[in-house]
This record gives structure tokens, C-alpha cells and sequence, in this order.
């Protein structure tokens, strides 16, 4: 039987035929009716071919479930419960109805795996390659907004699982694109065996869907959130910029998954500095108050305690464990 064509199919069609299987229905408004006793919050975010993305090496379902799962660690920072997702896809000529089809698989296993009520599709041409572009809404307890803490010095920084990994990932797959590409062999396989876990944590990184639920049911309320997205040091960054306070964060205590060494001798990269900048780890990041500090460590054994909040002059600072605090850089922020 031949493959399906958007050309056989038309557009209307080619959506219609995505859905089949699926939980969710074409075609249907993404308006939605809240509780009347949350609010919504919204995120959004535009993946482009060449710029986010690689498809040299990129699985196509794999890019599907990153691109999901990039805006719904925006609303879990925000304590917010994923709703609906709007998604639009940028379909160069390179690719037919099949590519996109395992494009669509994987960000329907997302959409389902954090509980998303609606999924509306749109297709439209790119001149470009391949675009994703991704709207998500979600709901925050109007309960949960309302026990917000204020922000203190001491409270506890806390992130959701090891930082650098998919920077490392990442670098690995471009070792071995450049090797494919020397090579001239185009059946050339990838030596990836020995670093999966790294090459994994940047092609499909992994966001548990129950932690706004688990937060809630704790009674412990973070008084700021964000995904680690650009790095540590950006979060941070932008953490000591919206509370007013400064922040320390101690090198001995952030988490690194197994081989981050061993990689990083072979590439010669400093792990430490692939968790402060290396960027696409998609981990929470919150400050608990230190009045929660056995509780959360209790409850949320997954989250590592990696610093805590300061005085306002201390700004931004990495600790050694030697003890000297250094200014934490980062990229696009001004840097003293």
C-alpha cells in the first residue's frame, strides 16, 4: 500500500487523519470553562529547524514530546495545571505526511502523559524547514496563589533533578555529526552506547506531571518557580532580579548525572559550567521557605537543595567549596 501524501490528502484531511486514535478531537475550540476558583496562565514557545533543533539526529517523535514539554514546565513553575495546548506546525517541502505524523505522536504521548484536555492542530507551509510552535493554558489554584509566601533570605533553592546532562547530550551528538559528516559513509552509525542517559536528557527530557499535584496535597507553596532552561545561572539570575533579594549557590551541591565526568574529560568541557550555561535541561527550580526545609526534603526526595536565598548585596553567587563566592555569569545578562 503507498504512503499517504499531503498531496493526496489536502490539508483538512491530512488533520482529520492525525487525530484518528488519539484522545482528542479536531478541529475543536480550545476554549475551555475554569473552576471559578483558579486562574489561567499561558506560555508559548516557537522550536525552528536548524536554530532549536537538528534533524540530522533529532527523532522526529522525540522533537514532538520536547516541544510539549518545554511549555508545560513553564506553567508547572508557574504551579499551574496543563489545560489545552494549540499547536502549529511549519511544514517545509522535504517533508510529507509520514514525517509530520511521527512529529504528531509524539506530542500527543506528551499531551496525555500531563493530562491536557484539548489539542487543537494547524498545518501551514514553511519556506524554511520545519517549525513547531506550541501555546499552552493552564489553571492555578486561586488557593495555592492566595498562600504565596513572600520571599525571604535563607529560604531554600531547590532544583528537580541533575543540571548539564543534556548539554552534554547535546555536545555528543554533535561529535558524532561531524564524524557521519568526515566520513562520507552515509551508513555511518552513531557512537552513542556509552553516554544514552546524556544523549536522552537532551533529546527528550522528562518533567514529572505530578509535582504541582504532590506541592499541593504537602501544603508547601514555592514563593518563586521557573524551568531551567538556558542554564542555572539564567534562572538564578532572573530569580535575584524579580525577588529583590540576592542568592547563593553552592557548587558541591548541585546534582550531576553518572559519566558527566567522564565526558567531560574526553570533550574537555567543565560540567560545572554545562550546568550554570549549558542550557535544555528542563528542570524546576523553586524556593521553598526555610520553615519547610524537612518536610519538602522528606517529601520530595527528587529535588536536590542546591543554595538559598540573601541579602540583596550579595546578588548573584556561585560558592566553591572551598568557600569563595564568585559572581555568577550567564549568557545574555550584563555581566559585572
Amino acid at each position: 500500500m503507498a504512503e499517504e501524501t499531503f498531496s493526496d490528502l489536502g490539508r483538512v484531511e491530512a488533520i482529520a487523519k492525525l487525530y484518528e486514535g488519539t484522545p482528542y478531537k479536531p478541529f475543536e475550540s480550545s476554549w475551555f470553562e475554569t473552576s471559578g476558583k483558579a486562574y489561567v496562565s499561558q506560555q508559548s514557545r516557537t522550536f525552528i529547524e536548524g536554530i532549536d533543533f537538528d534533524l540530522i539526529y533529532f527523532p522526529l517523535k522525540h522533537l514532538g514530546y520536547k516541544c510539549v514539554t518545554a511549555v508545560t514546565g513553564e506553567l508547572y513553575a508557574e504551579l499551574s495545571h496543563p489545560r489545552t495546548l494549540d499547536i502549529r506546525l511549519g511544514i517545509s517541502s522535504k517533508l510529507d505526511f509520514k514525517h509530520i505524523k511521527e512529529v504528531w505522536e509524539g506530542i500527543v504521548a506528551a499531551a496525555k502523559e500531563h493530562g491536557y484536555k484539548k489539542v487543537s492542530l494547524d498545518l501551514v507551509p514553511s519556506p524554511n524547514g520545519l517549525a513547531v510552535s506550541v501555546a499552552a493554558t493552564g489553571e492555578t489554584s486561586l488557593l495555592t496563589a492566595k498562600r504565596r509566601p513572600a520571599a525571604k533570605s535563607m529560604d531554600l533553592i531547590c532544583v528537580s533533578d541533575n543540571l548539564g546532562a543534556a548539554f552534554m547530550g547535546f555536545q555528543v551528538l554533535e561529535r558524532e555529526k561531524r564524524a557521519f559528516e568526515k566520513s562520507g559513509d552515509a551508513k555511518a552509525q552513531p557512537k552513542l552506547d556509552d553516554y544514552k542517559h546524556l544523549v536522552g536528557a537532551y533529546l527528550k527530557p522528562q518533567i514529572n506531571a505530578q509535582t504541582v499535584s504532590q506541592l499541593e496535597d504537602a501544603e508547601i507553596v514555592p514563593s518563586y518557580g521557573y524551568l531551567v532552561t538556558r542554564g542555572l545561572a539564567d534562572a538564578v539570575k532572573r530569580l535575584v532580579r524579580d525577588s529583590g533579594l540576592g542568592a547563593k549557590v553552592y557548587v558541591d551541591k548541585l546534582p550531576f548525572a553518572g559519566k558527566t565526568f567522564e565526558l567531560g574529560k574526553e570533550l574537555n568541557i567543565d560540567p560545572i559550567s554545562a550546568a550554570l550555561n549549558g542550557g535544555e535541561d528542563y528542570r524546576l527550580l523553586f524556593t521553598i521557605p526555610i520553615g519547610k526545609h524537612e518536610k519538602f526534603r522528606h517529601d520530595f526526595q527528587t529535588f536536590d537543595i542546591i543554595g538559598h536565598l540573601a541579602k540583596p548585596e550579595v546578588g548573584a553567587a556561585v560558592v566553591t567549596p572551598d568557600g569563595v563566592e564568585l559572581p555568577m555569569k550567564a549568557q545574555g545578562w550584563k555581566n559585572e
